[in-house]
């Protein structure tokens, strides 16, 4: 063989086994990566509220599957035993204990403080708090109350407000922990027939952005969440007000179409990822993220796109009823949407 020839195999076998190397040595830093993560997570104490079902029982799941220990806590004490029964069964834990269960209203900041001396006596300290309890109402404003807005309000951003002040002396003390808010692109963006849930999610983007201002410089990480659509099963309890049959129609329609939305699996993952790298902020799905920044690119646009897509959603109703249940409208559903909501309902708790 010709020295020339022999130089060009040589170099390109060289380059092969310099390829090989360089995707082996990619591979094992990802693997050391990921099992680093996993570590950093091994014995931490997470609470997470509004974790009996939807998002927070998807995030209490990949919690547990990094090896964390958690506090689950919603109003319903039977959901949260079935969601705490659910976690056991997937995860082998060498004690029990370390799943705990404590019903709590965290609308009322007293039984935020119960909360937090519960958790420190079972536990000791608490490494990451999640503000995930919330609920979602959908209707156009003509047919919402006062009464919506307070209780939305109470419900998405005083729960938060409560726990996070609750939690964060002991973190303060130790200059360490994480505080995760589950707010929503319905908070960087007013989205039609949303408005409680999108004023209230606006308060918790604010209040975490402030958070995170604060706090940085004295060794509490804060994290904000804005998701967009997500196939949690929620949609069945959601409130809806208006002409409720077909408020319920778009909103499943919308929060169930793969495509558009997330599995919450997916989404907890990307979560749990931020909280281990220390991120600021994400958005989850990339309609979310995109929607996020043309918000601030172009609010003129985004405001008339949104007004466009009010002319498409139903029209309000004279006679005033009080919210509705998904569950209790499903009537006008279309049916593949029936089934994937349907698999995202048991799946997360979200039906007895």
């Amino acid at each position: 063989m010709k020295p020339a020839k022999v130089a060009l195999t040589a170099g390109a076998a060289l380059a092969g086994a310099g390829v090989v190397c360089a995707c082996a040595g990619a591979a094992a830093l990802w693997s050391a990566t990921r099992s680093k993560a996993s570590r950093s997570l091994r014995g931490k104490v997470v609470l997470i509220t509004g974790s009996s079902r939807g998002l927070g029982l998807a995030l209490a799941r990949e919690f547990s599957r990094r090896g964390a220990r958690l506090l689950l806590t919603a109003r319903d004490e039977q959901e949260l035993e079935r969601a705490r029964a659910s976690i056991l069964e997937t995860r082998s834990f060498q004690d029990p204990a370390e799943v705990l269960v404590v019903p709590a209203d965290l609308r009322k900041p007293e039984e935020a403080e119960y909360l937090i001396a519960r958790s420190t006596e079972h536990f000791g300290a608490i490494d990451v708090l999640v503000n995930n309890a919330g609920v979602i109402t959908v209707g156009p404003v003509e047919n919402q109350s006062v009464e919506d807005f307070h209780n939305v309000m109470d419900s998405n951003f005083f729960t938060g407000v409560h726990a996070t002040l609750a939690a964060l002396p002991g973190m303060l003390a130790r200059r360490s922990g994480t505080i995760v808010n589950i707010a929503s692109i319905g908070g960087k963006i007013a989205v039609p027939h949303l408005l409680p849930y999108t004023a209230s999610k606006f308060a918790a983007v604010g209040f975490s952005e402030g958070l995170h201002a604060e706090l940085r410089s004295k060794g509490v990480h804060v994290l904000t969440v804005c998701p967009g659509l997500m196939r949690t099963g929620s949609h069945l309890s959601a409130l809806f007000s208006g002409d409720a049959p077909r408020e319920y129609r778009w909103f499943s329609l919308s929060a169930n179409l793969p495509g558009i939305s997330i599995s919450a699996s997916a989404a907890a993952r990307k979560i749990v990822r931020a909280v281990v790298s220390r991120e600021t902020e994400i958005a989850i799905t990339p309609q979310a993220i995109a929607a996020a920044r043309l918000a601030h690119l172009a609010p003129e646009v985004v405001a008339r796109t949104m007004s466009a897509v009010n002319r498409l959603l139903p029209s309000p109703v004279e006679t005033r009823q009080g919210p509705q249940r998904g569950a209790d409208v499903r009537g006008l559903e279309t049916m593949p949407v029936t089934r994937l909501g349907a698999r995202a309902a048991r799946r997360y708790n979200q039906t007895s």
